[in-house]
């Protein structure tokens, strides 16, 4: 690693019981071609042998590390205290099990360097954990924004995503939005990169696999350990952000698409596991559009029709029992 008082970059890592990825994640940091970085890791009260791998990389760096250990208070709070320890014109931030590929970081600098563009995300890789705790290539993503949506904060809400690790900020955007939101758990990365959109930041692709994202099975996946949670933090998103658009005037109906995309993606799941928070999310998909059906399937979409989508929801859910029931009965 280059020394320098001031390095241009700041990668910010917050971890909490990941000593069994940590140390590779890393090393695949310090493995970068750039190498004018700070390298921040900040422990959220982990309980098992992560404090032990931070200290030794301390010991191995010389003081090049920036490393800081409290109690769990959450990965949006760790981030929020690595940003302000950074000195870097520019973050990133990374999850402790996920990995950067060589050139990750001089790739994206570069582009914002050229473009003058506030946030640069790269394409990404999936990394399947398989039942014997090996992890495998999976699908890559390399969808640009403007695909989805012209508008970045639309297409944002709508289907765009990328993990932090494939994504470099501009400091001065950083420092618009204010923190990462603490009040939403499960889905404060999406909602960060919305937050740079709203607030005018500009995105450039950069081409080619810059990170690997690790899908990890069974209770270590946060989605999976409580789908519920997972996707009353989805909605929530939706509603928070349903009423900072409102707070600019009247949604376009590009705006009320994507929040009605969104709510309706949260339905099926919520129907099963929190019957409350489905009527919820209901009561708010029809204040946004009255006349609304699903796109699909096409056997819900129909029966919408027919019947009004809560209604259609509840015949599928028994649908959908009385077909696990014959399954397992063969």
């Amino acid at each position: 690693m280059e020394k320098s008082s001031t390095p241009p970059v700041s990668v910010i890592v917050p971890c909490y019981n990941a000593a069994r990825f940590l140390g590779e994640t890393i090393d695949r940091v310090l493995a970068q071609t750039f190498t004018a970085f700070e390298l921040i890791v900040i422990d959220d009260g982990s309980t098992d042998g992560t404090r032990g791998i931070i200290d030794r990389y301390r010991d191995r760096l010389a003081g090049r590390l920036i490393a800081e250990s409290g109690p769990n208070r959450g990965v949006s709070a760790a981030r929020n205290r690595g940003t302000e320890l950074a000195s870097g014109r520019y973050l990133h931030h990374l999850d402790a099990d996920d990995l950067l590929r060589p050139d990750a970081l001089r790739a994206k600098l570069e582009a914002l360097e050229a473009s003058g563009a506030d946030v640069a995300y790269a394409d990404w890789q999936k990394l399947i954990e398989s039942r014997d705790g090996v992890f495998v290539p999976g699908d890559v993503h390399s969808r640009r924004c403007e695909d989805v949506h012209p508008v970045p904060e639309i297409a944002i809400v709508m289907d765009f995503w990328s993990p932090p690790a494939a994504l470099l900020y501009r400091r001065e955007i950083v420092d618009r939005i204010g923190g990462w939101n603490t009040g939403l758990p499960f889905v404060q990365d999406g909602r960060f990169l919305f937050d740079a959109a709203h607030r005018g930041a500009r995105l450039e692709h950069v081409a080619g696999i810059g990170a690997d994202y690790r899908v990890l099975l069974g209770r270590q996946s946060l989605s999976k350990r409580d789908p519920a949670a997972f996707v009353r933090d989805w909605a929530e998103d939706a509603f928070q952000v349903e009423a900072i658009w409102r707070g600019q005037g009247e949604l376009t109906a590009d705006q009320t698409r994507a929040l009605v995309r969104r709510l309706g993606k949260t339905t099926r799941v919520l129907y099963e596991l929190d019957r409350p928070a489905f009527s919820k999310v209901c009561r708010r998909i029809k204040s946004l559009d009255p006349h609304y059906v699903p796109a699909a399937p096409h056997s819900l979409r129909h029966a919408s029709q027919w019947v009004g989508f809560p209604r259609a929801e509840a015949l599928a859910f028994v649908a959908r029992r009385c077909r696990d029931v014959l399954k397992g009965n063969r």
